[in-house]
Parts: structure tokens; sequence; C-alpha cells
């Protein structure tokens, strides 16, 4: 009669799984089409590492105690499937197999039931202790611990039953044997006949109960992680998608069907673990903005929404539909989160399940600027000067090229000159970046190097005025300066800023321009290396040298050794790194369009980066963007007296030519 009921159960269980399962993975049609099924070793090799591998996840200290849930979790798979077969019939289970194989996987089942029930005690504990993020003390996640737990010693009082009674051998089960003389100690001992089958109907109840209430928690991620880390954007998650501008189109995302399938499924395999929202630059600083409740967000506003979306396809999204832009629980981000983005990819850098905030954040922005016309008022003069002369502060396009105006320097031919040197706007108006920039012309001049500039002709390469949403003036700044270095024959850049060599080197690659694009610290390394520059080390000149990761140089283009190489062959000293460095850096706040937005909320961003490369007390804080100079220069003006320094890379190398 039991085995009958059983199968009834079970039957009925994987029914209302399969078809929660299918309503709620269904919901990611409704998302606009995505291209993620190229090379699929590669992505195969991924998945192994970061997926099964928990590479990602054990990167974290605490994170080693997920790794032991998940890969035991993945063992006691078996276990679980001998379980539930066995229930229907009986005769079937491991026992059938040779004995030596037998013994050894009901050692291995028993060491990973101890090692997840050890493992989820500690969970339970740092939730109450030491949470990753004040919500986290959720009463989801504390019945989920105790529901793996139910099993866990179900499972383990079940066979430490049967050993006690003589029904099984005790072999190769160490903690079940310890449960064994457990149990035939308590008082209660005389009921030990009928505590098997108890205890396998709690096993039985708990793991049909788990399985079906996965697709309706924030542990769907179980089954949405893996084929996410798959599906993952190959290679740095460094351009924007386009868009296509017609008569008729919509442009960016104001509802669920507005973003990616790969978006949506995004949305159903967060983890919410809150490693995102401990990176994020504005979340940090007090501003709204927090991703992981962004992606949340986006998965109850698919829940909301998406069965009428699935009925109207297409852009007839009528407005009895909840916005994705809007406070509370089902709207994605509010505005005043959207425009805190700093675009610096930390969080995607920290994401186990590899999801992809920023584009998500850059589509919410590409329709509040371009369908809404809503965006912060100091963007307003950007966007102008921008299409108007090409450069944020709108000067005219004859001061571009004042700052070499006591250096003789050739324009760019073909076929004569070998690198364009690509000036960008904050080297050639800036200030303090001019200075920059003639220090680099200075280094490149001493080793030889063939180089031109196109002086007024050059413009802005539009990297901003992209992230923060104003995709069709980005396009028509790219098709011009592709049109552009076409008709002059640019093949080979060299940029100081790291935004230009992002924009240059991965942005115009849509529209068909290939380009060897070279940031002035991967050249400088190439000249040292290659013998060309010499230099003598000016240790004395700056002190202990502190050196910041730019952003868009570091995690969104993978340099990192060569500024650092750079400065220990100028200075003769290696850097003395931030603690937060390389992958892990914290941003300037200057990236995402912020560099030319005031910030309302919270601490400023600068103001916590420069705190933490003050308290090294450097004699100088080098940087390689010049947005970086311009963010530490005016955080540190706000420490009176400080007396540090901020150079570039290529100022400090310059130093070094003094005497060479």
């Amino acid at each position: 009669m039991e085995q009958i009921l059983f199968t009834a159960l079970l039957s009925l269980s994987l029914a209302v799984f399969g078809y929660s399962c299918y309503r709620r993975l269904a919901l990611v049609a409704v998302g606009r089409e995505d291209q993620r099924f190229d090379q699929p070793l590669v992505r195969f090799k991924e998945m192994l590492v970061y997926a099964f591998g928990q590479k990602r996840v054990i990167s974290r200290p605490f994170g080693l105690n997920h790794g032991v849930i998940f890969w035991s979790f993945l063992v006691l798979a078996l276990a679980n499937g001998e379980f539930l077969i066995a229930g229907v019939l009986p005769g079937v289970s491991f026992s059938l197999l040779p004995e030596p194989l037998h013994r050894g996987l009901l050692f291995i089942f028993d060491c990973c039931s101890i090692a997840t029930l050890i493992a989820v005690g500690v969970a339970a504990v740092r939730r109450v202790v030491n949470p990753p993020f004040e919500e986290a003390r959720t009463f989801e996640a504390f019945f989920i611990l105790s529901m793996i737990a139910t099993l866990m010693l179900a499972y383990l009082g079940m066979n430490g039953a049967e050993i006690a009674l003589g029904q099984k051998s005790p072999e190769g089960m160490p903690v079940s044997s310890l449960a064994a003389a457990f149990l035939l100690h308590l008082p209660l001992a005389g009921q030990l006949p009928q505590l098997p089958g108890v205890l396998w109907w709690i096993h039985a109840l708990a793991l049909l109960g788990f399985m079906n209430f996965l697709p309706y928690s924030k542990h769907m991620h179980i089954l949405t992680a893996i084929p996410n880390v798959y599906l993952r954007r190959l290679g740095k998650s460094n351009t924007q998608e386009r868009e296509e501008f017609s008569e008729g189109n919509s442009f960016g995302a104001n509802s669920v069907d507005r973003l990616s399938w790969k978006d949506l499924l995004d949305s159903l395999s967060c983890t919410e673990c809150g490693r995102c929202q401990n990176v994020c630059p504005a979340a940090t600083t007090g501003k709204k903005l927090n991703p992981r409740e962004v992606m949340h967000s986006i998965k109850e506003n698919l829940l909301e929404n998406g069965r009428a979306l699935e009925k109207v396809r297409g852009d007839a999204v009528g407005e009895a539909y909840i916005s994705l832009i809007g406070e509370g629980s089902t709207g994605g981000a509010s505005e005043a989160a959207l425009w805190s983005c700093t675009s610096c990819g930390a969080c995607m850098e920290v994401c186990p399940a590899f999801i992809e905030h920023l584009p998500k954040i850059v589509k919410m922005r590409r329709h509040l600027v371009q369908m809404e016309a809503k965006f912060p008022e100091e963007l307003l003069n950007l966007f102008e000067n921008m299409e108007q002369r090409s450069n944020p502060w709108g000067m005219a396009p004859s001061e571009r090229s004042k700052w070499s105006s006591q250096l003789t320097l050739r324009p760019f031919q073909a076929e004569e000159t070998e690198y364009l040197l690509f000036v960008g706007c904050s080297g050639a108006f800036d200030a303090r970046n001019k200075q920059v920039t003639v220090a680099l012309t200075r280094v490149l001049d001493a080793a030889g190097v063939s180089y031109g500039v196109l002086g007024k002709e050059e413009k802005c390469c539009g990297e901003s005025v992209r992230r923060l949403g104003n995709e069709y003036l980005f396009d028509v700044m790219a098709k011009e300066m592709v049109q552009q270095f076409r008709a002059k024959g640019v093949r080979k850049v060299i940029t100081q800023c790291p935004h230009c060599y992002s924009t240059l080197k991965n942005d115009l690659r849509q529209y068909g321009l290939e380009l060897e694009v070279l940031h002035h610290s991967e050249l400088i390394k190439d000249l040292i290396g290659g013998g060309a520059l010499k230099l003598e080390a000016t240790a004395g000149e700056f002190g202990k040298v502190v050196f910041h990761d730019s952003c868009y140089l570091g995690r969104h283009n993978g340099v990192y050794d060569a500024p650092r190489e750079v400065i220990r062959e100028a200075t003769g000293r290696a850097v003395t790194e931030l603690g937060r460095n390389r992958d892990e850096a914290f941003c300037c706040g200057a990236g995402g369009g912020r560099m030319w937005l005031e910030e309302h909320e919270g601490t400023p961003i600068n103001r916590n980066r420069v705190k933490e490369a003050l308290a090294h007390n450097p004699g100088t804080i080098c940087v390689s963007c010049p947005f970086c100079m311009t963010m530490f220069e005016d955080g540190i003006k706000e420490q009176q007296g400080s007396g540090v320094q901020v150079k570039d890379l290529a100022e400090v190398v310059a130093m070094g030519l003094k005497q060479a």
C-alpha cells in the first residue's frame, strides 16, 4: 500500500514540478533574440570551470562552504535518485552493484551527507550573525536550509536505525554507524523498529517538497545557473549591442519583452548572494542603485507581466503593463538608481552565475533618453556639445590642437606614419590632462616611435554618450569616425584614455572597423622591453607609489600588468597595491558618464577611493586614465595638506627621461 501511495505521490510531484518549471522558464521566450550558442566547446569548458568547478564561488572565503553544499548535492543526487526509484521498484538499488563499488558509494554518500549538514549549519549561523547583506535574513533562506538539514538528518537517521536493527551492515558507513550507536542509547530505543519507516517518509516528503518549492523560490538558480554560465557572454562584456534606427522602432527597454531572453534568464538565475552589491561603487557609497535588487525586480516584473506579454509580442505593449523602470517591487530600477551606475563592471566580475547587470541598465537608460527624453539636467549640455562640436565642453574644434602649440607634431599620414596618437577630449582640452599628453609625446619621441595626430580633425569617441543611453548620437559619431579612419588609412592607434581605448578597440568592431589599439601603458612596456626606451630609476621623485586600476583598462579589457611593469621600470620600485586592486579594484566614480554628473546621494565615490589610497601614506598616486586623474585630483583637494601628488604613468616615465 505504501508503495502505491508513494508512486502516486511521486508521479503527482514530478508532474507539478515539470509544469512549474515550464511555466517559469517559458517566460524567458518573451525576451528578444540573443545569439548565445556559438563556440559550444569553449562554452562547455567554461561551464565545467565556473559552474561545476565553482571557481568564482570559492574565490571568496565563505564560498567554500557553498561549494561543499553544491558538490555534495551533485553526489547525493545519485543517492536521491536511487531513493525515488527504490520507492517505486523496491528491488532496484545500488545493492545490485558489485560489493566493493556499493560500499564505496555508501561511504561517499555518508561523508557527503555529514559535510552538507555541517555546511548548512555554518550557513545558518552566518545568516544570523554576519549575513552577506541585511535583507539576507529571510524566511525563505532559513526554510531552504532547514529542508536540506532535514534531508540529511533523515538519510543518516534512516541508515543508522537500520544498522541498529541489524538490517544493514555498518561497513563503509562511519557516520550512519555513529547515528546507530546514538539511537541505541536513547530512552525510546524500544520504538526503534518503527523509526526506519518514519524517517523514510520524512525524507520522501522533504525531498518532494523541496523539489516543488524550487521553481517558486530564489533557489530556482539550482536549475538555471548552470545553463546560464554556459550561455554567458564569452570574453569581456566591454561593449553594448547596437540598435537599428528606423521609423516606428522603439529603443531601449521599458518592459521585460524589450530585454533579451538571456537578460530574462539572468533574472531567474540570480542567487541573491549579495556579492554584486558589496562591490558596487554606487551601492557601497549610499546611492539607490543595488545590482542585486535590479535583477530581483526584473524577475518580479517578468512574473507579473509575463503571461500577458506572451500574448502581445513585439512593440505593442500597452500602458496597463507595469513599467520596468520605476519604484516598487516590480520596477526594474528607479531612475535615480539607473543614473548612479558607473559602468565599472565590478558586479559582473564577481557574479558566480555570470549575470550581466550593466547591459540591462544601459538598455533602461536608452529608453529614458531616446523615448522619453528624461535624463539629468546636466546631460543636456553634454549631449548638445557632443552633437554640435564633438567634445563634452563644447569647445571649438580649432581649440583641439592647442595643447601642442609648443611642440612640433606632424599630422597622421597613411603609409608614412605607423601610429595615430588619438589624444582624446580630456587630453586635448582639460588643463591637467594636457600635461599628460605632452609627457606622452616626449616618451614617444625619445623612443623614436612613428606617430601622427589628427589635430582639429579629431572627434570624440562617444564612449560616455553610449553608456549614458544616447545610442542614436553614438551611432552617428561612430559612423563618422569609422569613415574618417578609413579615409585616412588608420590601422594602429595609441590612446592614453582607457575609455577611448575600449571604444576604438571594441565598439567600432560593430561598425566593421578592426584596429590595433594600444593603451600607452602597453606601448611603453613594449618599448622598454625592446630596448627602444632607456630610463633611469626616479624613485626619489615620487616616494611610495600606489597604483589605481582603471575599470575600463583593467576589468573591461584585462590590462593589469603593463602599467605596473612600466612604473616598476620607471621608478625602480614595485607599486604599492591598494586593498582593492586588479579585477577587484574600486571605481573612481567617473565611468558610465558619471564624469559629467554631480553626486547628490551618499558619499562621493572618489572620496571613498582617495581615502583608501591615502591610508597607505603614498608620495604619489599613479593613474592611467584622464577620468581617474580628475577624480583623484578633486578628491585630494578635499584632504587639506595631504601633500600627495597624482601622476599619470606617462608623466612618471617622462621624468625618467630627464637624465636619459
